[in-house]
């Protein structure tokens, strides 16, 4: 099916009617101070809300979440104090964009689980459905590292960690945002718990589809307490072997959990197309969109390696109603008016993709030039 439908069409989510479908999608850039959020983060989402919707990086529901030097939190008062930085910055109104209003943002809760290290975590160690180590390294205050073997969580320890997603939400709000994602992709601890590669567990939280996907559907149920469901979405990676992330038979894990999903009546799912590096390292699902599509009733954004010809064809085939940009949003601020007029793209630069000293903050990251610039 095809229909006039494109990236520049107005899409209603939930109560918001937003301008365009393209979403700038969630990335790690590490440039909180410490943990909060600075004026100069706010800079560079105010840039970019020309996007139908922005999603934040990923932010720590706890101190025990670190897997990264300067990570932003979103379980303290500064935290909740830097964001609101952030959220002002982004809803006053913009000028020279497709719009003369403020954007809308949605912060990315998030829990490293496996992900992290003693060293960014004060000597403890990092925490997981089992004790089984991923796979890579991280850099932490003393230098690069593998990543070591996570403790167990205890069943009881479990329900204190999808409190602290019910609480990052509720800071959330309080921080001015538009809605909250949960991270349940990638490697960290919603994935841990969902895909069998990671969770070996015997109790309730392990051993069945269900049982793993019990802990990823007890924090929707705790954040769509705090907000309304379709002011929540959820990102999954069916096909994702970062940290070395495995499944046995994730076409049907992944179909549960989507199925179950719609009782939510979310305002999304994002799913992750698998990349290069995955198709290398496995028999992985090739095509993610069209393999769960027909499973899910609701709002679907589509993201992997996307450009305008084929985020156009993927909306006017309305096989997902949102597309997510990631590097071409990091490079390119205005990236919804260069694609209206066919412009030259900026090309993004990886050697700046995260944190640099405190004297290089803004390169890479605030000083893309716009195209009237």
């Amino acid at each position: 099916m095809t229909s006039n439908l494109n990236l520049f069409s107005s899409f209603k989510l939930g109560e918001y009617t937003l301008p365009n479908r393209m979403v700038m999608a969630p990335m790690t850039r590490l440039r909180a101070n410490g943990t909060i959020p600075t004026e100069l983060m706010g800079t560079y989402y105010a840039q970019r809300a020309s996007a139908g919707l922005i999603i934040t990086e990923c932010t720590m529901v706890s101190s025990l979440s670190n897997g990264y030097i300067n990570c932003p939190g979103i379980y303290d008062s500064e935290q909740v104090a830097g964001w609101k930085l952030v959220t002002q910055a982004v809803h006053a109104p913009q000028s020279g964009s497709l719009r003369d209003r403020g954007g809308k943002i949605f912060l990315q809760l998030w829990h490293s689980g496996r992900v992290a290290h003693p060293a960014l975590l004060d000597g403890e160690l990092p925490v997981a459905p089992s004790a089984i180590a991923g796979k890579g390294q991280l850099h932490t205050p003393i230098g690069k590292v593998d990543l070591e073997t996570p403790r167990a969580l205890e069943t009881e320890e479990i329900a204190e960690i999808v409190e602290q997603f019910r609480q990052g939400a509720k800071n959330a709000m309080n921080a001015g945002f538009d809605g909250v994602e949960l991270h349940g992709a990638f490697g960290y601890l919603i994935d841990q718990f969902l895909q069998d590669g990671s969770n070996q567990r015997t109790d309730e939280y392990g051993g069945t589809i269900a049982n793993c996907a019990r802990f990823l559907l007890e924090v929707v149920r705790a954040v769509t307490e705090v907000w309304r469901g379709d002011r929540v979405g959820i990102k999954l990676s069916p096909s994702n072997t970062f940290y070395g992330m495995l499944d046995s038979n994730p076409q049907a894990t992944f179909s549960y959990v989507i199925k179950a999903l719609n009782d939510f009546n979310l305002a999304y799912i994002h799913l992750m197309e698998p990349n290069e590096v995955d198709l290398k390292n496995g028999d992985v699902i090739n095509h993610v969109l069209p393999t769960f599509k027909p499973f899910y009733h609701g709002t679907i954004i589509t993201n992997g390696g996307y450009d305008k010809k084929r985020g156009n064809q993927v909306i006017a085939a309305q096989d997902a109603e949102l597309v997510s940009y990631g590097k071409l949003f990091l490079a390119n601020p205005d990236l919804p008016q260069r694609f209206l007029k066919d412009a030259d793209l900026n090309e993004p630069n990886p050697k700046t993709f995260y944190g640099r000293g405190d004297d290089r903050l803004k390169i890479g990251y605030t000083d893309y030039p716009f195209l009237n610039n």
